[in-house]
């Protein structure tokens, strides 16, 4: 793999470190064995982790949102009905992200993986900035939950191509024993977003009364998405594209139409990756995102201590996400994997049978537990699916098998949740659907290949 180029148009006292500058100039420089110098690394790393912050941060705050969301533009339903509603609007926008996966895929692996990155967060961060100022349903009556409907579903859109992307770069950055460690960078950066998203929920709820969170207060951190979003791209318009990109475009064999290769020559590769994201897309959404709003709405608890039990397992969730991507560096993909996959299997019920109990020690160690099992699998998917594609697909690959499951069961998850309280009368429905995720997800990694002893192949 060669050294590094300034990209074009970007200046080399920009482009590259110090270090990176010294290579140029035929003086040495330290590097890991692969011409890509520390600096550079750390650069990417710290890029990769700021924008997919701010891109889950905007995404994850209408899911904490949810019961106040509710009521500012369903007002007319009852409170079931309203969530439902709610969330059947979260679960739409989730429809769009096979589309997104298709164009984010054509972008990155066409044009490269900076570029869709750099613009898919502007996208992220206007749409989300435009929720909060949508009028509510007093206001304007059926727009309201119309516009939000337009604005999720371009929110949804730019999701689309975020986290496929931030992992690509990523692993395609990482030296090829630490390719796992650096993809958990991804879920780890994501649960910060949710993390954030979760403290000033909790803040927003203590400080504000019930009717000045209904009226305004909902709206503040929508209204963050604006700056965080022009940071976020400006750190990555800095880079340069990763190395095994700029491989290709200099041989001139970056592909034309990456997605119809995808289905053509990799679809065997691509029913396995959406196998075996079912347990991330089912698992993200019920225990990070939706858990607050079961713990309030069904099982009773205040909101100040709902959101304070999924901060605290968060802040947990991101220490365990990096020891597992680690640990599947050092004991392959598909052991962490299929380990995860088993340990939903037995505990998932069990643990929301404890959730029921009452206790808030209780439920901060039920989502400790949960979120710990769920970096398993999250801290490993990352580096799993880079790996299962070449590097002419890999950003198509990714993106449409992620967003595949994750539209059909992931965005659906607090919908599908509710509704089946609902239908069933029981509060265990969701570790029900937990666990039957994880029996198709084990099925699926069970029947793909191990790739992390593998080089990462172009072709």
């Amino acid at each position: 793999m060669k050294n590094e180029t300034p990209s074009v148009g970007v200046p080399a006292a920009v482009a590259a470190s110090p270090r990176d500058q010294a290579t140029m100039s035929g003086q040495p420089r330290p590097n890991t064995g692969d011409g890509i110098g520390k600096d550079t690394r750390r650069r990417v790393i710290t890029a990769s982790f700021i924008g997919n912050f701010v891109e889950w941060f905007d995404y994850a705050v209408y899911g904490y949102l949810a019961a106040t969301i509710a009521g500012a533009f369903f007002p007319t339903a009852d409170k079931q009905s309203g969530l439902l509603l709610t969330f059947g609007v979260f679960a739409i926008s989730f429809f769009v992200r096979p589309l997104g996966g298709f164009v984010w895929g054509q972008i990155g692996d066409k044009l490269g993986r900076k570029n869709a990155l750099s613009l898919s967060i502007l996208i992220m961060s206007a749409a989300t900035f435009a929720i909060a100022l949508i009028p509510g349903y007093n206001t304007i009556g059926m727009w309201a939950p119309i516009l939000l409907l337009l604005v999720r579903v371009v929110q949804g859109f730019s999701a689309a191509g975020e986290y496929a992307g931030a992992s690509a770069f990523l692993v395609e950055y990482a030296p090829a024993n630490r390719r796992g460690l650096y993809a958990a960078v991804v879920p780890a950066s994501t649960a910060a977003g949710l993390l954030l998203g979760s403290l000033l929920a909790a803040i927003l709820s203590i400080t504000l009364t019930a009717d000045q969170m209904q009226d305004w207060g909902w709206r503040l951190p929508f209204l963050l998405a604006a700056p965080m979003g022009l940071i976020g791209r400006y750190i990555r318009t800095k880079l340069e594209d990763t190395p095994a990109f700029r491989a290709l475009t200099d041989e001139d064999k970056a592909i034309k139409a990456p997605v119809a290769a995808l289905f053509r020559n990799h679809w065997k590769s691509l029913l396995l990756a959406v196998g075996a994201v079912l347990l991330n897309a089912v698992g993200f959404y019920v225990i990070l995102s939706y858990m607050p709003t079961y713990l309030s709405s069904e099982l009773g608890f205040g909101a100040t201590e709902s959101f304070a039990a999924t901060t605290i397992a968060l802040l947990t969730y991101i220490g365990f996400i990096f020891l597992t991507g680690m640990a599947s560096d050092r004991y392959g993909r598909k052991k962490v994997l299929i380990t995860a996959s088993v340990l939903f299997i037995v505990l998932t019920v069990p643990a929301f049978m404890l959730l029921d109990t009452g206790n808030f020690l209780v439920i901060v160690l039920v989502q400790i537990l949960l979120g710990g099992m769920l970096t398993l699998n999250d801290g490993t998917l990352p580096s799993f699916l880079a790996e299962l594609f070449p590097t002419r697909v890999r950003y198509s690959g990714f993106a449409v098998s992620f967003n595949l499951s994750n539209a059909l069961f992931g965005g659906t998850a607090p919908f599908v949740a509710t509704l089946l309280i609902g239908m069933s009368g029981s509060k265990l429905a969701p570790g029900w659907y937990l666990m039957a995720a994880a029996v198709v997800s084990l099925i699926a990694v069970l029947c793909a290949r191990e790739t992390s002893k593998d080089p990462l192949k172009a072709h």
